[in-house]
C-alpha cells in the first residue's frame, strides 16, 4: 500500500460579482423599457388617424365652411367612336364662413375654371393610384387662380366615376 502524502493544497479564493451592480443594470435596462412603451403608447393614441370632421375641426374648419358643389358630368376625350363620361361629386374647403358664403355665390366661376381642365381628361387619366391626387392638385390650382389666394384650402372628393 502506498503512502499517504497529506499535500497541502493552496486554497482558491472566490471572487463574488458584486450583485448590486447587476441589479442596478437590470434595473435601467428595465426602466428603459417601460420608458419606451409609455412613450410608443402616447404616440400611437395621440396620432391615431381621427374622422375627418374631428380633423377639420382640428384644422379650425368648421361644417360650415364646406361648400357642397353639384355632380359634375363631362365627356372625356378618347380617340375611339366610342363616347366615355366623368361624373363627379366634390366639396370645396373655403378658408373661413365669409369666404365659403362668397364661394357658393360665386360657384359657376369655379365650374367655369374646371370645365376646360375636366373635358381634356382621356379615360387613361384615370387609370392608377394617383390619379384622383392629380386631378384633385388640378381642381385646387384652378380653384386658387379663381378665387384667389387664400379663399380654397382644400378640395374633397366624393365620388369620381367613368362611365
Amino acid at each position: 500500500m502506498p503512502s499517504e502524502e497529506i499535500v497541502d493544497v493552496p486554497a482558491i479564493e472566490v471572487t463574488k460579482s458584486k450583485p448590486r451592480a447587476k441589479f442596478i443594470m437590470l434595473a435601467a435596462v428595465g426602466l428603459l423599457a417601460f420608458a419606451a412603451s409609455g412613450g410608443g403608447a402616447y404616440y400611437y393614441f395621440s396620432h391615431r388617424s381621427a374622422p375627418d370632421e374631428e380633423v377639420a375641426l382640428s384644422k379650425g374648419v368648421s361644417s360650415a365652411d364646406f361648400v357642397d358643389v353639384p355632380p359634375v358630368t363631362v365627356n372625356l376625350r378618347s380617340g375611339g367612336g366610342e363616347p366615355h363620361f366623368l361624373k363627379l361629386r366634390f366639396i370645396v374647403v373655403a378658408s373661413d364662413e365669409a369666404k365659403a358664403a362668397e364661394l357658393k355665390d360665386k360657384l359657376p366661376v369655379l365650374l367655369d375654371a374646371l370645365q376646360p381642365f375636366l373635358r381634356e381628361l382621356r379615360p387613361s387619366d384615370l387609370d392608377g393610384s394617383a390619379a384622383v391626387f392629380r386631378i384633385k392638385e388640378e381642381m385646387l390650382r384652378r380653384a386658387t387662380r379663381a378665387f384667389g389666394r387664400g379663399a380654397v384650402t382644400d378640395i374633397l372628393i366624393q365620388d369620381l366615376v367613368q362611365q
